[in-house]
């Protein structure tokens, strides 16, 4: 079995990766950094996960193609893609004074990156027989939980570019889910925690390791497993 983590070089990303090896999957490590990805993927290799390294900007769309030419030539399948790489575009992000080219940024990223890396390998994972996507959200693209707590674990900071970023994310996973039903490809939404990585200065009370497990186990999941779902540990997160 055969995996590509987008953003896989460090934190979360890397523990997916790192997970799903030690589960015996060769992993793709998807990263823009030459020399970040080539040290994670070194690092990996050491710890006898069969990893290797796919240069990958989500934003670029020929970053996108080459990276499926290359998993298509060397790897000739997919059986999971899991959409890891992210950005919160910098705080603060209060609705009546941020700048709109980081909520055009993050979106590019969270969203727009997504559907890019999705439907460039979705040939190679539609041939699989056990294809799965899973793309990492956040609690904070919870609508219901933004609306109804003042929990900061829960909803977060005010942040225009990146909450919204999020929900839109869970929304194109629905879609999704609703276009590949009865295919055999399950598509989910993951939610890691508050987790401590370069994303919150490494404020959050969770580790990588621990926020990478949602992932692992939605690219995982038995066939009859859900799709167009939204989780964290705990269970199903309320939209």
């Amino acid at each position: 079995m055969t995996a590509l983590v987008t953003g896989a070089n460090k934190g979360i990303g890397y523990e997916i990766a790192a997970g799903l090896g030690r589960l015996g999957w060769r992993v793709g490590v998807g990263a823009r950094d030459d020399g970040r990805r080539a040290a994670a993927v070194e690092r990996l290799q050491a710890d006898g996960i069969d990893a290797f390294g796919v240069p990958l900007d989500v934003t670029s769309d020929d970053s996108v193609a080459a990276a499926a030419r290359l998993l298509e030539d060397r790897e000739g399948r997919l059986d999971a893609l899991v959409n890891n790489a992210g950005i919160t575009g910098g705080m603060p992000q209060d609705p009546t004074t941020v700048d709109v080219d980081v909520v055009r940024r993050v979106l590019e990223t969270n969203v727009i990156g997504v559907l890019r890396v999705t439907n460039a390998v979705l040939p190679m994972l539609r041939r699989s027989a056990h294809p799965r996507i899973v793309a990492m959200s956040s609690g904070v693209g919870s609508l219901t939980r933004q609306s109804a707590s003042d929990d900061p674990l829960s909803v977060g900071p005010v942040a225009v570019a990146y909450s919204p970023s999020k929900t839109m994310l869970n929304a194109v996973v629905v879609q999704y889910a609703k276009e590949l039903a009865g295919t055999g490809v399950l598509v989910n939404a993951a939610c890691p925690g508050y987790v401590a990585t370069d994303l919150n200065g490494h404020r959050g009370v969770r580790t990588p390791e621990q926020g990478a497990a949602v992932a692992i186990r939605l690219a995982t999941l038995p066939d009859d497993g859900p799709s167009g779902g939204y989780f964290e540990d705990a269970g199903p997160i309320p939209w």
